[in-house]
């Protein structure tokens, strides 16, 4: 089998490389050979696949996904896509949106048209449930209607609705996945647990936006990319499959943890205001992807969050760079609590 992955050398992309290249991902073997597809912005790193690097089944392409010609030449003779590829930060969305309604929409849109064009077996489709806008109480089912606030979720919102198109249109096997606030080793230091972590390490304080009070579902990376793998083996085409982690947090409960981790007190923590159209609560119902292909969480949080501060602390010469790249350190930074 021939596997595609955009945006492979981002955070969630490249530990699903990882993760393909050692076997470790239900319905996939060693013998798979993966492509990575990735036009290395400030998000993408090719230290990301330094573990996996010069594998013989491995071949990493610099390229656009909105570049027709690359995607074509990518698509002939590839069984499955699965498309990290995204610009993902919401306060950079409220900064200049243009780039993410070219990557997201226009992007996805030369994926899907390519993969129509060359019949690729399967498409997944990585989305978020920003989609859904915020919700009070309970938890969003696939089916609820898309409400984003943010640009970014706006233009996720589109690719996903592009994509589904495609299937209903010309047949493409595609699958949309929306998942939730995801956390592990190797993410950017400007989303919200690595900055907060590598500023503690730093003696710099946490900036928290407004009242603390905004909630999250939280979703180890180790899960989410076992439940793309299911979806993209046995999902059913055309559908829509929530991915969450099981806990919700509120941001300033979230800092509390991580306080507690690193011995820190309350006097690390800068309050900052808050950030436009900031949705006050995201909640996925996953019974869907549960009961179709037996999703489940394994990781449970506590330990994933240690974990990852662990990783953090002893990688200091994988993030430094990346903060001094992009200025993500203190509080006038950009703040991704998503």
């Amino acid at each position: 089998m021939r596997i595609l992955v955009t945006g492979g050398a981002g955070f969630i992309g490249s530990h699903f490389v990882r993760q393909l290249m050692v076997g470790a991902l239900p319905g996939y073997g060693v013998e798979d050979d993966v492509v990575v597809l990735d036009r290395f912005t400030y998000a993408g790193n090719e230290a990301n696949l330094a573990p996996v690097a010069g594998r013989s089944r491995l071949r990493v392409v610099r390229g656009d996904i909105c570049d027709p010609v690359v995607g074509g030449e990518l698509m002939r003779g590839t069984d499955l896509v699965v498309h990290f590829a995204a610009e993902s930060h919401v306060d950079r969305s409220i900064a200049g949106s243009a780039e993410f309604v070219r990557t997201n929409v226009l992007g996805t849109h030369t994926l899907l048209q390519a993969a129509a064009d060359h019949g690729v077996g399967k498409f997944v489709l990585v989305s978020t449930d920003e989609v859904y806008g915020s919700i009070a109480e309970g938890s969003w089912p696939e089916d609820h209607p898309l409400r984003p606030n943010s640009l970014y979720a706006g233009s996720k919102a589109a690719s996903d609705l592009v994509a589904l198109a495609f299937h209903r249109t010309h047949g493409l096997p595609v699958c949309v996945t929306r998942c939730s606030n995801n956390y592990g080793p190797y993410q950017h230091p400007e989303k919200a647990i690595p900055l907060f972590v590598t500023n503690l390490l730093d003696g710099r304080p946490i900036p928290l936006y407004g009242d603390g009070r905004n909630v999250r579902d939280w979703l180890h990376v180790d899960d989410h990319c076992r439940a793309l793998a299911l979806v993209a083996d046995r999902g059913r085409p055309g559908e829509i499959y929530n991915i969450g982690g099981g806990t919700e947090l509120a941001n300033r409960d979230l800092v509390s943890r991580l306080l507690e981790l690193l011995g820190a007190g309350p006097e690390m923590v800068e309050r900052v205001a808050d950030r436009k159209a900031h949705d006050l609560r995201y909640s996925v119902d996953c019974s869907k992807i549960g009961e179709e292909l037996g999703y489940a969480p394994r990781v449970p949080f506590e330990r994933g969050l240690a974990d990852t501060v662990r990783w953090y602390a002893d990688h200091r010469d994988w993030w430094e760079p990346l903060r001094r790249l992009t200025g993500a350190a203190g509080a006038e930074t950009l703040v991704e609590t998503s």
